[in-house]
């Protein structure tokens, strides 16, 4: 069986106002080629849009991967790598209820099955340039909607 292909991934989410008009994007980096992705919707958060481009990213791979991703949304990264063993466990809801976008953490849920994924959490606004690009494609994704 081959090695996985190794895959960076940076996703970012955006919203103007919060709630109101969002989009999201991505970047994937993969065997010297790159690939952005985005999108919008007209009336969403920012927390959904964050999570809209970890999925999108994901699922726009065709094989299991070796997967570094990174992102600048606290929510997200500590839905993955803290909270969602206990949201399974508690047929996705919180201790205290329901869980808000649900949808799109099972979503997410599915989709990290058959890859490697190392989470990174890096600061927003802070230089990174990947990040930066992300960000300034999510928000360009908005004046779509």
């Amino acid at each position: 069986m081959p090695d996985k292909q190794i895959v960076t991934i940076y996703t970012d989410g955006a919203c103007s106002p919060n709630p109101g008009p969002g989009g999201w994007a991505a970047l994937l980096r993969f065997g010297g080629q790159e690939k952005e992705l985005s999108g919008c919707e007209p009336e969403t958060t920012n927390n959904r849009m964050e999570l809209t481009a970890a999925v999108k990213a994901l699922q726009a791979l065709k094989r299991p991967c070796k997967v570094n991703f990174y992102t600048d949304s606290e929510y997200l990264k500590r839905g993955i790598t803290e909270w969602l063993p206990g949201w399974r466990a508690r047929n996705w809801k919180r201790k205290g209820g329901a869980l808000a976008n649900v949808d799109l953490w099972q979503a997410l849920d599915a989709t990290l099955r058959s890859h490697e994924i190392n989470w990174h959490w890096v600061r927003g606004h802070a230089g990174n340039r990947d990040n930066q690009r992300v960000d300034r494609l999510a928000r360009e994704a908005i004046c779509r909607s």
